[in-house]
């Protein structure tokens, strides 16, 4: 099958976001579209408040537009109820957090393992053993989020997120939490991984260093594409 044939990763048309607010509506998004390619890396940048962490919320079906449609691999998402974009997110999509999003009472293997897990995968322990072992942190196992450096919690955050391999994976500022060097060495590692694994990524950042590693980028301004 040529590229120009194969399903698009994302496709995105005519996409708006509405709110009621006490002037009476707030449009957070404005006809946004665009195609993203199997393998394809793309940056989302603008301003904090321009409408980029909204449009990815909405990308992975955890926000609905008020109009427009999504496709992930050919599904629209949003013909599909809750439950049915809930088991889209767990066999599709992989994420990764400003925050990290690690669950407290679980240990870094714990942490990695739950995805593989709820999927059902017998091999769970293995999978993370390994994914783990990549980034760096197999004689971390056992440590619990609270005993991890804020670049460790990324790093097991990174490995959750890859080690599904999903075929999209989406990361919403994943170094705002995280000092210069610190998040140089975590953004190397996950265009490493995504490199290897071969997902599309798209990322939402401010920083035009962390973009310009993307091959694309589309900016978002009060709402609209700009670029």
């Amino acid at each position: 099958m040529s590229l120009s044939n194969q399903v698009p990763a994302i496709h995105v048309k005519n996409l708006s976001k509405r709110v009621a607010d006490a002037a009476g509506e707030l449009t957070i998004l404005h006809n946004i579209e665009f195609t993203l390619a199997a393998g394809e890396t793309l940056a989302i940048v603008g301003a904090s408040g321009s409408g980029k962490s909204t449009l990815l919320g909405i990308l992975a079906g955890l926000d609905t537009p008020s109009d427009g449609t999504v496709e992930l691999n050919g599904i629209d998402i949003f013909a599909l109820d809750e439950d049915g974009r809930a088991v889209l997110r767990k066999e599709q999509l992989g994420f990764v957090f400003q925050s990290f999003q690690l669950l407290m009472h679980l240990n870094a293997l714990e942490n990695v393992m739950l995805p593989l897990e709820l999927r059902g995968d017998k091999a769970a322990k293995q999978k993370a053993e390994q994914m783990l072992e990549k980034v760096g942190l197999a004689s971390r196992l056992k440590h619990y989020p609270k005993f991890l450096s804020g670049g460790e919690q990324q790093r097991v955050a990174l490995a959750r997120a890859f080690v599904t391999e999903p075929p999209l994976l989406f990361a919403d500022e994943p170094t705002g939490s995280l000092d210069a060097h610190t998040g140089e060495s975590v953004i190397q590692l996950m265009f490493d991984l995504n490199r290897e694994r071969g997902s599309s990524l798209v990322l939402v950042t401010h920083d035009l260093a962390m973009a310009a590693r993307c091959g694309r980028t589309i900016s978002i301004a009060a709402g609209k594409l700009v670029s």
